[in-house]
């Protein structure tokens, strides 16, 4: 009775075992991703735009921090000590306490420049959301038709793996009746074991490409999609000219170099203030005495100007460099201006390039699947060599390899472009 309740306990167990692991294949069902949806997840969950979220708050509050200096300060002290105040008198208390106010009323610039900078700060953090963006759109369809080629050699070695077991079947009918030699069988065993090393090559790649893809929208690595999209061909009218100049008014690197322009102009005049002036509103109220916080007051109200005639070249020093950082910001955006151009340039040339290759590619597969079929039909027919077959086969395994590379180079290059003029 115990063994049989002991089985029966197994049984359940076991039971039990295989709904859960049925259950857990339903839960981790593969999902259907198309190239939106990817892009849309990556905005949502990648950490690089969370980063650039994170310096645009950052910024945000810099402003606040450098308005602050428009504004009054008060500050509170107080203090006691207990001792003889002099000679031949009693031990005591005394106690000493103050509100003091002060209000800078002029900066000599400085502070309405430092508000300057810090709302300048605030637009290019903005603007780098905005590239950030535009980066994981990039990214995400990089990724995405990185899967797709990927899928697509899986396919094109998974073809030729059956063609060449099929072919191996009949030539090995072949030498079985004497037809042939067993040379052949053993160049057909050696091309189909090749074709099977580069199919599980093909599944590996596609595999790491469905990771690096998983990385970029945020899901777990392991995760297995279904990618809705395919390698197509849709042509791009933009010219090469409407291109740079789309890219010089859209670029928010473009953007950034002016921002940072103004902002070293900012710097100077902050730098400059040395040289004037400054001014600011000043109140003091104190309390002392032996009983907390003090019964004698004095209150206290004065207007101060400040204005260091002589501070050994500091001033100077200080201005010389902010113009050197204003030189520098000007040359950062001649240079900027140039490595986007060059970018578009890059992009919409590889981009035609792919889109060449895509034509004869595709005629050059047709034209290889015709002779495999003649290859074959002569061979099967004791009027072609086995080396004809193999060859015809490499020749479009090959043929259908150009013509995913070039639709996958297409794709890529015009995603490089829109997002070279700002338009991804």
């Amino acid at each position: 009775m115990k063994k049989s309740a002991w089985k029966k306990q197994l049984t359940i167990m076991l039971s039990s075992g295989i709904l859960l692991l049925q259950s857990t294949s339903v839960m981790a069902a593969p999902q259907e991703l198309s190239l939106d949806d990817s892009i849309a997840a990556a905005l949502k969950n990648n950490s690089a735009i969370k980063m650039a979220l994170t310096d645009q708050e950052r910024a945000e509050w810099g402003i606040s921090e450098a308005k602050a200096g428009t504004l009054p300060s008060i500050s509170a002290n107080a203090g006691g000590s207990r001792g003889s105040s002099g000679a031949g008198s009693s031990d005591g208390t005394n106690y000493n306490s103050s509100l003091k106010l002060n209000w800078t009323l002029y900066s000599g610039g400085r502070t309405e420049g430092l508000i300057n900078q810090a709302k300048l700060n605030a637009d290019s953090s903005e603007l780098n959301v905005a590239k950030t963006k535009q980066q994981i759109k990039l990214d995400t369809t990089t990724g995405y038709y990185s899967v797709l080629q990927a899928r697509n050699m899986v396919s094109v070695n998974q073809d030729t793996v059956n063609n060449l077991t099929e072919h191996l079947k009949k030539v090995q009918a072949q030498f079985d009746v004497g037809v042939i030699a067993k040379s052949d069988v053993l160049r057909s065993e050696v091309e189909l074991a090749n074709a099977q090393q580069n199919l599980i090559k093909a599944q590996n790649s596609y595999d790491i490409a469905m990771s690096t893809l998983n990385n970029i929208i945020g899901a777990p690595l392991d995760t297995e999609n279904i990618l809705k999209d395919e390698l197509v061909y849709a042509k791009n009218n933009l010219t090469i000219e409407d291109a740079v100049n789309h890219a010089f008014a859209n670029r928010p690197e473009l953007q950034q170099s002016k921002i940072s322009i103004d902002s070293a102009n900012q710097g100077i005049k902050v730098a400059d203030s040395g040289r004037k002036p400054n001014v600011s509103f000043g109140a003091t109220e104190s309390w002392s005495g032996n009983d907390f916080p003090g019964d004698n007051n004095n209150w206290s109200m004065n207007v101060m100007a400040n204005w260091n005639l002589f501070d050994s070249g500091q001033t100077n020093a200080k201005v010389k460099q902010a113009k050197a950082s204003l030189e520098k910001a000007e040359e950062q955006a001649v240079q900027t201006k140039n490595s986007v151009e060059l970018e578009v340039r890059q992009s919409y040339l590889s981009m035609k390039e792919a889109e060449k290759r895509i034509e004869t590619t595709h005629i050059t597969v047709d034209k290889a699947v015709e002779d495999l079929k003649i290859a074959q039909t002569k061979y099967y027919a004791g009027v072609g060599t086995n080396l004809d077959v193999i060859d015809a086969q490499l020749a479009l395994t090959q043929a259908k390899t150009n013509y995913t590379q070039a639709l996958y180079d297409y794709n890529v290059n015009k995603a490089k472009l829109l997002k070279a003029i700002g338009q991804i």
